[in-house]
């Protein structure tokens, strides 16, 4: 029997830059069991938007939720607000949501990618994954005119069109980047130094996924198939679209970054078919309703299922908003996945978990 140490990482560590705490306990090198302390970062974001702000500026307030997925927070708030006032949006609206949806999710996925192989210690593909994910934030500023905070969909619809000289371009730069892509998916699929040796490291498997309500990337690469764009075509579109799901069966750091990769390829697919299909129509129905009743929606975001409810009164103002991101449903399955592991192996798998504190303190 080995000798057992008790290991804290975070809340500031170099591989855990979030209010997120672990406590390991190994023996020797083996992580034999793992506790886990989410502080709460709290700014009174859903009390200000009961309170503070009339409900067509909320959609700019949880925008500010995460800066990684602000257009799927924006999203979400206008389609459940577009619920209680019982508006549907013209179907230009939903292919162009669809087409900054995934575009953002191109460069959140290549960004949690990159974080696994700065966390593997292979700071040149970190350095060569940013570079190549650079593509997609001019492509979100063309078009909505900011790299990060988007404030693109709004109650009703979008705020800003697609003009053709812009849509040219990101077809253009989409082609330009799929040997990139093919080059990045051959690296982190045989590349000793990252993925071979990640092979194994913080898996979990099929069940255990399913029943610690695991979502998102980090359930799909352990073959549960979960996808939030798989169930809800009444909102957007996305089988239309060209929507496939993408699985793996390992449950690893290795399979998770095969799954955000191979999703990349989807993404492009869906954005040239928004692109080249892109209905003619109205951005935005006016309404001059008021919310009223209550309403859920869910969306899929970078990390998996974004849960809102809101309730109306029939008032400028909302009576309650809650929102549930992705990041907390993960965070019991995460504890899971570094048992029996290596200490040494750590860095990459919280890496591959994705978090974002700034979601979960909702």
């Amino acid at each position: 029997m080995g000798k057992t140490y008790e290991i804290p990482v975070g809340a500031q560590h170099i591989s855990l830059l979030e209010p997120l705490h672990f406590k390991f306990t190994t023996e020797n090198e083996r992580i034999i069991k793992a506790d886990a302390n989410v502080y709460y970062v709290h700014r009174g974001i859903e009390q200000a938007c009961c309170s503070k702000f009339k409900f067509r500026q909320v959609s700019f307030v949880v925008g500010r939720v995460c800066g990684l997925c602000s257009i799927s927070h924006t999203t979400a708030y206008s389609q459940v607000a577009e619920k209680l006032l019982k508006i549907e949006i013209p179907k230009r609206a939903k292919y162009l949501r669809m087409l900054v949806i995934e575009l953002d999710r191109i460069h959140s996925h290549l960004l949690c990618l990159s974080h696994v192989a700065e966390n593997s210690g292979f700071e040149a593909l970190f350095m060569k994954t940013m570079q190549y994910r650079e593509f997609s934030m001019e492509l979100l500023e063309g078009i909505c005119g900011n790299r990060i905070q988007y404030d693109y969909s709004i109650v009703g619809g979008v705020s800003r069109d697609l003009k053709p000289e812009v849509a040219d371009w990101t077809l253009k730069r989409l082609k330009e980047f799929m040997p990139q892509l093919d080059e990045l998916l051959d690296i982190y699929q045989n590349n000793w130094t990252l993925s071979l040796k990640n092979k194994g490291a913080g898996a979990i498997d099929k069940e255990t996924a399913l029943r610690l309500n695991v979502v998102g990337p980090f359930a799909r690469a352990a073959g549960l198939a979960v996808d939030v764009r798989n169930e809800t075509e009444d909102l957007l579109p996305w089988k239309e679209a060209g929507f496939e799901m993408v699985l793996e069966k390992t449950g690893d750091v290795y399979a998770r970054n095969l799954v955000r990769l191979r999703e990349l390829y989807v993404s492009i697919k869906i954005i040239q078919n928004v692109i080249n299909g892109l209905p003619e129509g109205a951005l935005v129905t006016e309404t001059k309703a008021f919310p009223d009743g209550e309403a859920v929606v869910r969306l899929e975001a970078p990390r998996g299922e974004l849960f809102y409810y809101a309730k109306g009164n029939k008032t400028q103002v909302l009576e309650r908003l809650k929102i549930k991101a992705p990041t907390f449903s993960n965070v019991a399955g995460m504890v899971e996945a570094f048992n029996n592991n290596e200490y040494g192996s750590a860095p990459a798998i919280i890496a591959s978990y994705d978090p974002c504190l700034s979601c979960t303190a909702r």
